[in-house]
């Protein structure tokens, strides 16, 4: 979009925009921020992230399209910006807190139980989770976008910045993964082939 076709509003209006057409989807930009990181606190920050910057290129956004597409490709973007710059570090644990940590009267070791997964594991097994969790960044990002969350194939391929085809082939080969990382336990489940 070039500067004479964006929008000059008021700090009042972002304001307005970012409320109605943003915020109603911070749910769901929480669920992908952690399908893709595997940590809370990486995930809140990434969704922290992409609502910064939704607000600051507010004016980009066109009123009226997909606010939900717009943000999930924000967040996409910044989360491979960000994996590319912690790829190239080496990681860092900061032992002695760890050993602290442990060594302590404060830890009970009987509970290990992660909420988060107990609050959801009616809704997707285990099995189904690993699963999923198991496959490429970009083989889970389509299945998550398509059979999670609902979008459409043009939807995910401008999100994803790849063309229709691409969306349809990866889809299918992520589908196709999955399936033969659950045939074992399709199988205990009593289904067959």
């Amino acid at each position: 979009m070039s500067d004479s076709q964006r929008q000059n509003y008021t700090q009042k209006e972002k304001e307005l925009i970012f409320d109605k057409e943003f915020m109603p989807f911070i749910g769901p930009m929480y669920n992908f921020a952690f399908r893709l990181t595997f940590d809370e606190d990486d995930a809140k920050d990434l969704v922290q992230d992409t609502y910064l910057k939704a607000f600051r290129f507010i004016t980009s956004f066109e009123r009226g399209t997909n606010a939900k597409a717009w943000l999930f490709r924000i967040m996409k973007n910044s989360f491979i910006n960000d994996f590319r710059k912690k790829s190239k570090q080496p990681a860092k644990v900061d032992y002695q807190e760890v050993e602290t940590f442990y060594n302590s009267d404060d830890v009970d070791r009987s509970i290990t139980t992660d909420l988060r997964v107990e609050m959801v594991q009616d809704m997707i097994g285990d099995e189904i989770s690993n699963a999923l969790n198991s496959l490429d960044v970009d083989f889970r990002t389509v299945i998550i976008l398509c059979d999670l969350e609902g979008f459409k194939y043009d939807e995910m391929a401008k999100i994803l910045d790849i063309p229709i085809g691409t969306v349809r082939s990866r889809l299918h080969r992520a589908r196709n993964l999955l399936k033969e990382k659950l045939r074992d336990y399709a199988k205990s489940m009593g289904y067959k082939n």
